[in-house]
This record gives C-alpha cells, sequence and structure tokens, in this order.
C-alpha cells in the first residue's frame, strides 16, 4: 500500500505533475532497490485475485517484475543496498531446503524492512510462547532488515523473500508448508498471496492503516480492490481505516492499534542501565535527541552554542542516525560546549561535561528514560522515528514537520503531547514554553504516558483472534 502511495506521488501529483520534489530526489548510490520496488509494485502489488485477474494483467504483472530484477542487477554495478539485496538471494532456495527440518509446524512472518519489523516484533514473541511447538519463519524483502535481525533469537529462520514470481511463491511455499502466514503493514505480493490463498493457509495482515489517498481509494486503484480480500483477516490501527475499508466493501476488519505500543512498553518496563550516561545525567535536567539527522543536529547543536549557557542545569545526549567517524568528528568540531563521546567516557569524572554524544547502537530505547524532553530526528528528511519509544516514559517529544504518515504522531499532536517544530525559532519557543512552565511540562508528560497506555493490547488481541479462529480449526495444541 505504502509503495503504491508512493508510485502515486511521483508519477501522478510528482516531479511529472510539477512538484519540485519527489521520492528520488533523496536517492544516493546503492538505494535505489527500495524505489524500484516502490516503482514495480504498480503491477507487483495489486493485481486482484487470479480467479478474476485478466489474462492482460498477469501478463504486466510478469514483465513489470522482470524489468524490476533487471533495473536491480543494473543499479548493483555500483555496489550498496542493491548489490546487497542481490547477494542474499543467491542459491536462496536451497539455503531454505537446506536449513528446514522435516516435520515441523511452521507461522511465516513477513516483514518489508526494520519499521515493519518493530510492529511484527511483540506478535512474533507471544506466538513463541503460546506455541512454542511452532518454528518461526521471518522474511524480509529489504537488506537492510535482514542484515539488522538475521540473527534475532525469536525466530527459528530468517531469510530473505524471494522475488515475487509465480514459480518462486509456489517453491516457497512448498517449503515452508505454513499453516498461518502474517504480512505486517504495506505488505501486498500478489504471488504469493493467490498461492497462500490456493492451499488454504490463513493470511493475517497486522498494524496495517489507510487513508484517502492511497492507491486502493482512488479512482484508478478501486479495481484491484479483491487483494485486499485475500486476507481472513486485517487488522488496522484506527477507526478511520476501518470506515475506510468497509466503504470499499471490505468487511473482515479489526481496530486493534499499533503493535509498537506493546512492544515500547514492554522495554520500559525493564530498561537497560548504561553506568556512564547515568554518571553523566546525574540530577541534571536532560534533553535526549535521537535518531538525529543533519538538519535536525542543525538545530539541536544551534541550541547547545546559543543558549546553553543559560541552562546550567541542562544537558545533551545525542544519538545519531548515522554514527560514523565522519559524522561525529564533524559534529564535535561544531559543538561549542564541553562534549564527550560515549566510547570515550570510560571513568572520566563527567560532572562537566555538557553533551554526550553517543556512539553505540542499541541503546536509544533505554536513553529516553534519562529525558526531561525528547527530540525526535528525520522530521526533516523522509519522515520521522519512532516517537513513541520516547513518549512510553512519560514526557513530551518535539521532532520536525514530516510526520504527516506518522498516525501516532498526529494524535499526540491533537492531544498535546507532541509537538512539531519547522525552524529553529520554533523550536526555541517550544523548549522555552516547556520547560519556563513546570505545570505545562508535568502536564504534557502527563499526556503522552496516557496516551500510550490507552493503546496498549493489540498484541493480544492479535494473538487471541489467531488461537481462537485459526489454530483451533486447524486442530493446534
Amino acid at each position: 500500500m505504502e509503495s503504491l502511495h508512493w508510485l502515486q506521488a511521483f508519477f501522478i501529483d510528482g516531479p511529472i505533475g510539477g512538484m519540485e520534489e519527489g521520492p528520488l530526489c533523496a536517492t544516493g548510490p546503492g538505494q535505489a532497490p527500495e524505489h524500484i520496488h516502490h516503482i514495480a509494485t504498480l503491477f507487483l502489488n495489486c493485481v486482484p485475485s487470479k480467479l478474476i485477474m485478466p489474462t492482460f494483467y498477469v501478463f504486466l504483472y510478469n514483465v513489470a517484475i522482470q524489468a524490476y530484477l533487471l533495473g536491480i542487477r543494473l543499479v548493483a554495478l555500483r555496489g550498496g543496498k542493491a548489490r546487497r539485496w542481490l547477494n542474499g538471494r543467491k542459491n536462496l532456495f536451497e539455503q531454505i531446503r537446506s536449513s528446514l527440518k522435516p516435520g515441523e509446524k511452521r507461522i511465516w512472518v513477513h516483514c518489508a524492512s526494520v519499521g515493519e519489523f518493530e510492529q511484527g516484533r511483540p506478535v512474533i514473541e507471544r506466538l513463541k510462547q503460546q506455541y512454542p511447538e511452532h518454528q518461526i519463519v521471518l522474511t524480509f524483502f529489504s537488506p537492510s532488515g535482514y542484515e539488522l535481525r538475521k540473527n534475532y533469537a525469536q525466530a527459528d529462520y530468517v531469510f530473505y523473500l524471494p522475488p515475487d514470481t509465480a514459480r518462486n511463491a509456489a517453491r516457497f511455499i512448498d517449503l515452508l508448508s505454513p499453516e498461518l502466514a502474517l504480512f505486517v503493514k504495506y505488505e501486498f505480493w500478489y504471488h504469493y498471496l493467490s498461492t497462500l490463498q490456493r492451499r488454504q493457509v490463513p493470511v493475517l495482515l497486522i498494524s496495517a492503516i489507510f487513508r484517502p489517498d492511497q492507491f486502493f481509494f482512488r479512482w484508478f486503484g478501486r479495481p484491484f480492490l479483491p487483494l485486499l480480500r485475500s486476507f481472513r483477516m486485517i487488522f488496522v490501527q484506527d477507526e478511520a481505516s476501518i470506515r475506510l475499508l468497509q466503504e470499499a466493501g471490505v468487511q473482515h476488519i479489526q481496530a486493534s492499534h499499533d503493535t509498537r505500543f506493546d512492544r515500547v512498553h514492554e522495554i520500559a518496563l525493564q530498561p537497560k542501565s548504561f553506568p556512564v550516561v547515568d554518571r553523566f545525567c546525574a540530577d541534571n535536567k536532560i534533553l535526549v535527541c535521537g535518531s538525529t539527522w543533519e538538519a535536525d543536529e542543525h538545530i539541536i547543536i544551534r541550541w547547545i552554542n546559543e543558549e546553553m549557557e543559560k541552562k546550567p542545569d541542562w544537558k545533551v545526549i545525542i544519538v545519531p542516525h548515522e554514527i560514523n567517524d565522519k559524522h561525529i568528528v564533524k559534529m564535535l568540531g561544531t559543538i561549542r560546549q564541553p562534549v564527550l563521546l560515549y566510547s570515550h567516557a570510560g571513568e572520566t569524572k563527567l560532572e562537566n561535561w555538557r553533551v554526550l554524544i553517543v556512539d553505540k547502537v542499541g541503546m536509544l530505547s533505554s536513553l529516553y528514560k534519562k529525558a526531561t524532553l525528547s527530540y525526535i530526528g528525520g522530521g526533516f528528511g523522509s519522515g520521522i522515528h519512532n516517537i513513541l519509544e520516547a513518549a512510553v516514559y512519560g514526557h513530551p517529544v518535539l521532532f520536525g514537520p514530516r510526520h504527516r504518515k506518522f498516525h501516532e504522531a498526529k494524535e499526540l499532536i491533537q492531544l498535546g503531547g507532541a509537538f512539531s517544530v519547522s525552524s529553529y525559532g520554533k523550536f526555541l519557543l517550544k523548549f522555552f514554553e516547556l520547560t519556563g512552565n513546570e505545570a505545562y511540562l508535568q502536564e504534557t508528560s502527563l499526556t503522552a504516558r496516557t496516551y500510550i497506555e490507552r493503546h496498549l493490547g493489540a498484541t493480544a488481541q492479535i494473538t487471541d483472534y489467531i488461537g481462537k479462529e485459526v489454530f483451533k480449526e486447524n486442530g493446534a495444541q
């Protein structure tokens, strides 16, 4: 779905239609597979069920997928994600065949990349607890998702998803023989869905969200709505998605919120502890800036250089999205307050250091516990990162202006627990409003915490449905 919306934006609303910028403007060397994926899925992901699909669309589907693979091979000559995408799929079926053990019961969970994995993760872990006799097979489309989670302990097998051809889908499903398939958020691969449907394997779509401007609900996309009916159940994040689907004639829907709420709540109950961070923070007020990009850092570092001297009881923790030597050195060279790298802290006395740059992955979700106020990066680029990881600790969050596609951001802004800032001046104003009025700060903090608590339970709802409506009929114990 999201890929279809991207395609619509580029060809209809985007540069060809007169926009000043489009999705390809930010593309760097080796990043093309993600964009090729989006382009190809006009045909790849939205052809209706085989029972009603005209031969013409089958032909277009097959042409598009071959063009898609050819495009990846061409871009892979430059290396980057394209080459990793191809290399990861070399001898893939042999790898799958030799890994799987005969006689296993299997549940297949497919995620496009890292973000979708975080939504699927709570469900995977609950299913692993409830059905330990079943093996979890986790697949990814994206190299970034696969490479980050290929050793994920709660999955028994982690593979790339083979390209969606009729032959590949049949071979893959034959090898897996899953009793259940779960697709996360926006994955609509026709051959896989139709093959699962023919084999009578129940398929669920979880943590989905739909908007009126998405492909299926525009005049040119409505003929492809039957694709959504291949799912046994679609679990959506909000009531607006239910109304939209019902108006389009899709009835097998439940509102269940986003499973990420359950995940961040679970992390917040048992956050990791970092002695260096504890010593750095001490009794100070802390601004935690997570997953920041250069545009975000321009605002944060300007505040550090121009205003921090006036705030002796405040310290700043910055966790850049990109942790590499060149970027870190550049940051160190622009900050005019005492600044230290986490990796260099050791037993250093930290009382007089004002800024800590965390140059280690895997810490951010627990660092938010230290925050008086959080800033979430990405809002001046392709979109904000996970704001729930911060809000779960009960403090307000700030982020840049590009958050339209993030339902939780829009809701939390409306409630008054999050704030979008589009410039340094607006960041400065909101910072002063929040930190200059303790009652207001506490009110917004309570709003953030309450918002998280009201949205818990999606994981239990989905797994309860699986137990009552799927495995019960299949005789699973």
